[in-house]
């Protein structure tokens, strides 16, 4: 395992290209594109302001940037130097960009969610779908890039429109069964559309493309509802995490629950449940005295329980921080890892095919991102401070960078081929390599 040096960045808008050969990063209002590689610099773009998200294509060909203050979006082209394209929403405003799966069109949201208009980069025409609805996702992509879908406010109702990605016609329209929807899901695999309410009812419905209703379930009714939700890679489950600290499995082809998982305040240790505790070690000499406290992880004894550190929270006040807040499948679908938001230093590791917690990862400070390796059952995860968390089923383990300007870490981003990490903090950068010398 080796480490990159350090380069600056502003805003944590670091992106690995879909093709894994570039590397994208934002320097106020400049985009530089560096070659995983060598870590060179291809191109140095410079916007007409400072850049507030980036995206690349799916093709890794274009790459787009958007400043939602101007109400401006720039487009790249990496095989054409030449080529550049400047989309400007006017007094509609901005709220958010993004490709198409074919990688030759643009759609941007206006303020107030107007519209969302579809900007084509080969031909320049214009198209508009109207009564977007403010959500988390509001459309989404399948994952061939074959549909679309967009979920709409009419009448004080909630509708989905389902497009056709190559003529962008409709190809259906239908009424869902909530009260205020908040996010719209595609199968990984099967063309089956979960839809959730607000955290204010908590409804989960599945629907075909045709606007069929195949199955509806509600776990429980006046209490705060569905905080986070996730298809398997393998399309065989969906992980709801909630406000009342469960993890839910539900079944793709029912709906319904296989099984709930609560997140308690114990845990006990036995050969079925391995529990790894992170201890701060204190050194009789530190040279360095700007390095961060060494610490290792220790494997609790199956002697007892081992209490699980809850902070307290205040019922009266938006947005708690109660409920699983974060909750992410493996590769495989043989692992989920989750984040009960009351319990932010724990990091739960369940077995999706046995039904059971397996691991649990005790950290000192509090888990802030978590992410799987796309290849193997590897997860890393970081806590905003200096160390790199690695989890895999037989080991734990955690890495400090030894380079110059050292930085907190506050976001991880694996590299397509799971060959390495991006290490982002504030201002600063860096890759930590898993498996081989290729990098920096």
């Amino acid at each position: 395992m080796n480490f990159s040096e350090v380069f600056k960045q502003t805003s944590l808008m670091c992106h690995f290209s879909p093709d894994g050969e570039k590397l994208a990063s934002c320097l106020l209002f400049r985009l530089v594109i560096r070659d995983v590689a060598s870590l060179q610099i291809l191109q140095i773009y410079q916007c007409v302001d400072a850049i507030q998200y980036v995206e690349w294509s799916r093709d890794s060909e274009f790459i787009l940037c958007a400043m939602y203050k101007r109400g401006l979006v720039q487009v790249w082209s990496l095989e054409r130097p030449d080529w550049t394209c400047k989309i400007d929403q006017g007094s509609t405003g901005l709220l958010a960009a993004q490709f198409s799966p074919d990688s030759r069109h643009v759609l941007t949201t206006s303020d107030f969610y107007l519209r969302v208009t579809l900007w084509s980069l080969v031909n320049k025409s214009v198209s508009y779908f109207k009564f977007p609805k403010r959500a988390a996702p509001g459309l989404d992509f399948t994952d061939s890039g074959e549909l679309l879908a967009l979920a709409e406010r009419r009448d004080c109702h909630d509708y989905v429109s389902v497009f056709d990605c190559e003529s962008w016609s409709l190809l259906s329209h239908f009424e869902t069964n909530t009260t205020d929807l908040v996010g719209i899901k595609w199968s990984p695999r099967r063309k089956v559309l979960a839809v959730w309410d607000s955290l204010l009812e908590y409804r989960f419905s599945l629907y075909d493309l045709k606007g069929s209703l195949l199955s509806s379930f509600v776990a429980y009714e006046n209490s705060l509802g569905i905080k986070s939700l996730q298809w398997s890679p393998s399309n065989q489950f969906i992980g709801i995490g909630s406000y009342d600290e469960k993890l839910r499995l539900m079944n793709h082809l029912t709906g319904q629950c296989v099984i709930s998982f609560s997140h308690t305040s114990l845990l006990t240790p036995s050969d079925k449940l391995l529990v790894y505790r992170e201890v701060q070690q204190k050194a009789a000499y530190i040279r360095d005295t700007e390095a961060p406290p060494a610490t290792r992880w220790d494997i609790v004894d199956g002697g007892g329980a081992v209490e699980v550190v809850s902070s307290p929270w205040d019922p009266d006040l938006p947005n708690p921080k109660v409920g699983v807040g974060l909750l992410a499948f493996s590769s495989d679908s043989r692992w989920m890892a989750t984040r009960n938001d009351n319990q932010p230093a724990c990091v739960w590791l369940w077995d999706v095919c046995g039904l059971e917690l397996r691991s649990a990862m005790l950290c000192v400070d509090g888990v802030r991102c978590l992410a799987w390796n796309p290849r193997v059952s590897q997860l890393a995860v970081c806590c905003g401070s200096e160390r790199l968390y690695l989890w895999s089923p037989s080991s734990c383990v955690s890495v400090v960078s030894p380079l110059n300007p050292r930085f907190n870490v506050l976001s991880i981003k694996w590299h397509p081929l799971g060959e390495a990490i991006l290490l982002i903090g504030r201002e600063h950068m860096s890759i930590c390599n898993i498996s081989s010398e290729k990098y920096g």
